[in-house]
Order: C-alpha cells, then sequence, then structure tokens
C-alpha cells in the first residue's frame, strides 16, 4: 500500500516539519510496511530528512504520476483549504484531492484547519473536492464549516497530530543557546510578519519588559519561521528597554527542549503553542488567524489573548494584568493544560485511525 501526502512541506517551516515528522513517525509505527511519498518544495531534502519518496510539487505532471501511484491521497495537515493565503494556494490543494478522487483513488482531508474560505473559497472546495472519502479537521470550527460544504464526506473532529511529538529520550544541551542551566526561569516569545502587526508591536514589547523587568524572567526569541519571524523579532527586541535575546533557527528536537523548559510562552505561530501545550507550559497566545483561536477554544484555556491582531492595540494596564496573571497563576495554567493533554493526544491519535479504516487495517 501506498499514502502520498501533500502539504506545505520543504519551505523551512518548522510548524509544518513537524506535522510532517511526527506523520511519518506515526504512519511507520501503525503501518510498517506502508510506502510514504512526500509532495515537496526540496524534495531531495525531504527524502533525505524523512527516509520517504518525495515529488516536487510543482511539476503537475509529477504530482499527476505519484497520486496515480497512490492508494490513499492525504492533503494536509496544516491549514491548507484557506484562501486567506491565496486563491491559487487553495486551487492548489484542492486540485490534488481532485484529481485523487478523478482517479478512483481512496482521499482524505487530513488534521486540516478549513478556512478562512470566501464565497469564492466555499464554492472552489465544494465542486472541487467533492468525493473526498473521508475528513478530519483539528478544531469544531472546522467541522461546522466543512460539514457545510462537503455534506456528503464523512468528517471527525480531532486534534493537531503535533500533540503525539515525543522528544529524543536524550537531553537537549541548551547553555549554548544562551539560556541558562541553573534553573533560572526563561519565556519564550514566538512572533511572525501578519498584516495589521505594526498595531500590536507596542502591546509584544510591554510584555516582554514586564516579564523580564518586572518579573525577572529572561526572554528569548525564537524564529520558526525562518527569516521573516527572525526579521520581526528584531524589530521587537530593539524597541524593548529589557534585553531580550533572539535564538537561531533549531531543529524541532531541539525547539521542543526550549519549550518544555520555558517558564512561559507568548506565541503567534500555532506550533509554538500547540508544543508550549504538549509540554503544559502557560501561554499567552496572540491569534492571528482562527486556527490560533480555535486552539484556545478547544483547550478551554483560561487566559485572554495578548492581543488581536485586527483591534486596536490593548492598553498598558490589560498587558501588565495578563503578564501577571501568566507568571502568578502558572501552575494552576500548567495544571489545566497537563489535564487537557491525554484527551488531545488520543484525539490525534484517531487521525491515525480513520486512516487505518481507509486501508482496511
Amino acid at each position: 500500500m501506498r499514502v502520498l501526502l501533500s502539504g506545505y512541506y520543504g519551505f523551512g517551516n518548522l510548524g509544518d516539519e513537524a506535522l510532517l515528522e511526527v506523520i511519518v513517525r506515526r504512519l511507520r509505527a501503525r503501518f510498517p510496511k506502508l510506502a510514504i511519498e512526500v509532495l515537496s518544495q526540496t524534495p531531495a531534502a525531504t527524502a533525505a530528512a524523512y527516509g520517504v519518496e518525495a515529488t516536487p510539487r510543482w511539476e503537475w505532471s509529477g504530482v499527476r504520476r505519484a497520486v496515480a501511484r497512490a492508494d490513499v491521497v492525504l492533503s494536509g495537515g496544516g491549514g491548507l483549504l484557506q484562501n486567506a493565503t491565496s486563491l491559487r494556494s487553495l486551487f492548489y490543494y484542492a486540485a490534488i484531492l481532485r484529481e485523487g478522487v478523478r482517479r478512483g483513488r481512496r482521499t482524505m482531508i487530513f488534521a486540516q484547519s478549513i478556512g478562512p474560505l470566501d464565497a469564492v473559497g466555499r464554492f472552489m472546495v465544494r465542486r472541487m473536492c467533492r468525493g473526498v472519502t473521508r475528513a478530519t479537521v483539528r478544531d469544531a470550527r472546522s467541522l461546522e464549516l466543512l460539514r457545510e460544504v462537503l455534506a456528503a464526506t464523512p468528517v471527525e473532529r480531532t486534534a493537531d497530530p503535533v500533540f503525539l511529538y515525543d522528544a529524543p529520550a536524550e537531553e537537549t544541551d541548551l547553555a549554548a543557546e544562551g539560556l541558562a542551566t541553573d534553573g533560572a526561569p526563561y519565556a519564550v516569545v514566538s512572533v511572525r510578519k501578519t498584516p495589521g502587526l505594526r498595531e500590536g508591536i507596542g502591546a509584544i514589547v510591554r510584555a516582554v519588559d514586564r516579564l523580564e523587568i518586572d518579573h525577572g524572567i529572561r526572554v528569548a526569541f525564537l524564529p520558526l519561521g525562518g527569516t521573516p519571524d527572525a526579521e520581526v523579532s528584531t524589530e521587537i527586541i530593539r524597541a524593548a528597554r529589557s534585553a531580550p535575546m533572539l535564538l537561531p533557527e533549531s531543529s524541532l528536537a531541539k525547539t521542543a527542549a526550549i519549550l518544555r523548559g520555558a517558564h512561559a510562552a507568548i506565541g503567534m505561530r500555532l506550533h509554538a503553542l500547540v508544543l508550549a501545550a504538549r509540554y503544559a507550559v502557560p501561554f499567552l497566545a496572540i491569534p492571528y488567524d482562527p486556527k490560533v483561536a480555535a486552539l484556545c477554544d478547544d483547550l478551554a484555556y483560561p487566559l485572554a489573548p495578548l492581543w488581536v491582531p485586527g483591534t486596536p492595540r490593548p492598553d498598558d494596564a490589560a498587558v501588565d494584568a495578563g503578564v501577571d496573571r501568566l507568571v502568578r497563576e502558572r501552575a494552576a495554567l500548567a495544571g489545566h493544560l497537563a489535564q487537557r493533554l491525554a484527551t488531545l493526544r488520543a484525539a490525534a491519535e484517531r487521525n491515525f485511525d480513520v486512516l487505518g479504516e481507509l486501508l482496511g487495517e
């Protein structure tokens, strides 16, 4: 049996690479005889990193041949079926599913966040994804939207596969990253460029200064999305009165180790927050995208976001109160996340149960 994975793979985005790593690991554990092929922007690097077959994602003749070779075509994980990024991106991912359906392959929307979709986007998904065999989505909002758009496709709510990530057993040395190894607390901040971010930079700067100056917690910015994340992190660091640091790009294992050891986190990137929740590290979210807000809803997370992009910057007192609560209630917040983890890991495993049903496990 052969499965083809379609996603935002091979671009160096740590969140999407974390998805790919976890998906490949779980597929091998559950289905050891399964052949795995990945559509990638950098197929040679993807093949070497994960030990899979890889095909260039933009060579459509090669993509069609990969679909023809597959028994099951998986679209995901991630936030692929949305047109907030572009209509072209949505067309690309929907076209791969359309090709799978056309060729009579079993097709699955796998662990996705669906939307935002405007009227054109809904029409495109409804027409091009008609006939998809199964679907799993990682939040309640996506469940409602996909059931509305693809009424004939069985859709289940699961959870992000990265909740299943298990760091390597060996300890990761963080001293080289400039992080204290003597128990001194540090906080991790993950930001990204997004429309409207400039309105909230002042709130992020104030939160960082509050953590360092008032609470004695060192702040480290961690760029999960490469150079663009590092650039906006540097802008915030330069505006701060305190002395936050910028960490280099890291492997998934080191990123997980950094987050696991953190006292707290502030996050825009979804998978920075997923990994924080995975290790019961309390956080303040900055929900630039509905998928981040949906994660907080699924966690029933008690803290309000630090700031919601697209809304006015919160006043200084509100920022201070959010940071103070993050620090003061850290133990209770960590306990809340730990209690939610078993449920979310079981829900994440359900993605692979559904795939097993397609494979005739």
